[in-house]
């Protein structure tokens, strides 16, 4: 976390920096589930701000992380990933994700090298014809496959659409990440920054928490439980010791899932509570108290406050 404990030799850069014309602007980060958008965002922002999981489809909310390079401050879009919807809720997540590129001054596409040019990238390059905003091609995972592959597949990505720059990065170890933070930097427009130095994200701490809470549920159950789950931050109440007491609800939607998350004996549901806590605690800079529940509510995903929660749109139709 950014803040008074940063190293001292920053402080020359943003004296420098400060006699520059400031500019802002929003950097959209699109891609097929699982290209490593969220990964991405954090890399960039230099904390955690997103989630991170094997499962496909986890980000959900539309999370803008908050990046600085130089004069320039980035607020990017972590927008969920492009597939084929099938439920409402898949609908809601990929209209999420088209908004989020179409208000962009710039959109960098994410695509995972190892998959290369498949159904799901096709689809969101047809997507991404109507938008406007320069356009930046990002190839992840590039310490996975040969080099010869990495050019190949850029040739032909830049083949099927016009893009500014091409940049090939890993970003889980950060390799290539500091250039792309500096091309999305120099595509910003000169502007006041919107938001304060220190703060890197626009996600609101309660939804932060929810959402640490359901990475740990499936990093643990990553194959046992459905989709179909979700978290919510019910109270946050802030203690005189200087400490938070957070109660949240875990939503599943059959009595059998419910079992699963809570394990034998309880052992399931405290190891996802003791992760968790501490993350938040990191995330919220003070000593953290959680306290989980789980409920069933088989409907959960047709509910139009949930979807309220999670900062999305409600879609209309079945």
């Amino acid at each position: 976390m950014s803040g008074a404990d940063e190293p001292a030799q920053d402080e020359p850069e943003h004296e420098a920096t400060a006699q520059e014309e400031p500019r802002c602007g929003f950097a959209a980060l699109v891609g097929a589930p699982n290209a490593g958008k969220s990964t991405l965002l954090n890399q960039l922002v230099g904390a955690k701000v997103s989630i991170v999981s094997r499962k496909a489809q986890t980000t959900r909310a539309l999370v803008r992380g908050i990046a600085i390079a130089g004069a320039a401050q980035i607020i990017l879009v972590d927008t969920p990933g492009i597939f084929k919807p099938k439920r409402r809720l898949d609908r809601a997540m990929v209209a999420s994700a088209l908004s989020g590129a179409a208000d962009a001054d710039v959109i960098a596409l994410l695509v995972d090298s190892r998959r290369g040019l498949d159904e799901e990238v096709e689809a969101i390059l047809t997507q991404l014809q109507q938008a406007r905003a320069p356009k930046l091609l990002v190839l992840n995972k590039i310490d996975l496959i040969p080099r010869e592959k990495l050019l190949t597949l850029a040739q032909t990505l830049n083949a099927r659409e016009k893009f500014d720059e091409t940049f090939m990065i890993s970003a889980l170890n950060g390799d290539g990440v500091d250039d792309l933070r500096k091309a999305l930097a120099q595509r910003m427009k000169p502007s006041p920054w919107l938001y304060p130095e220190d703060q890197l994200s626009d996600a609101p701490l309660r939804l932060l928490a929810a959402e640490i809470t359901r990475e740990q549920i499936y990093e643990r159950l990553h194959d046992e439980l459905p989709y179909q789950s979700t978290v919510e931050t019910e109270s946050w109440t802030n203690q005189k010791d200087g400490s938070a007491r957070i109660e949240q609800t875990i939503y599943v939607a059959r009595d059998s899932q419910k079992k699963i998350v809570i394990g034998e004996g309880g052992r399931t549901i405290k190891a996802i509570g003791q992760a968790a806590r501490r993350e938040i605690a990191e995330a919220a800079e003070q000593p953290v108290h959680l306290f989980l529940f789980v409920k069933v509510r088989e409907n959960w995903a047709e509910d139009p406050e949930r979807y309220r929660e999670m900062r999305l749109e409600f879609p209309k139709g079945g």
